[in-house]
C-alpha cells in the first residue's frame, strides 16, 4: 500500500529582502517539518498541498512549481510525499492538535530544540 501526500515549501520575503520558509513543530513526534498531509479521496496532490499548508500553517498557499518527490517507509507501507513550492498568502498561525509551534527561518536554517 503506497500513502500519497503533499506538502509545500512555505516562504514569503522578509523586510530586508530576503527570503524565510515556515517550519511546524508537530507535538506528537516531537519533530519539525515541512507542512504536509495525507490526500483526501479523489483529491489532486495540489489541491491536497494547498489545505494542509491552511490547515498546519494558518496561511494561504500561492504554489509555484513542483519541487521533488520524497518516498520512505512508515510502518508496513510506503509514503510517497509531493512537495511545491508556495509563497504564503493572507493568513496567521494558530496553535492547534498537529502542530503547536510554527517558526519562519532563513533557508538552510535548522528551528533550535
Amino acid at each position: 500500500m503506497v500513502i500519497r501526500a503533499a506538502g509545500a515549501v512555505l516562504w514569503r520575503e522578509r523586510p530586508d529582502g530576503g527570503v524565510e520558509v515556515a517550519v511546524a513543530h508537530r507535538p506528537r513526534y516531537d519533530d519539525w517539518s515541512l507542512p504536509k498531509g495525507k490526500l483526501d479521496p479523489g483529491e489532486s496532490v495540489y489541491s491536497a498541498a494547498v489545505r494542509e499548508v491552511r490547515e498546519e500553517t494558518g496561511f494561504a498557499a500561492v504554489l509555484g512549481r513542483h519541487l521533488c518527490r520524497v518516498e520512505y517507509r512508515v510502518r508496513d507501507s510506503a509514503k510517497t510525499v509531493d512537495y511545491f513550492s508556495a509563497r504564503a498568502g493572507d493568513g496567521g498561525f494558530d496553535p492547534n492538535d498537529e502542530v503547536d509551534e510554527l517558526v519562519w527561518l532563513p533557508p538552510g536554517t535548522r528551528p533550535s530544540a
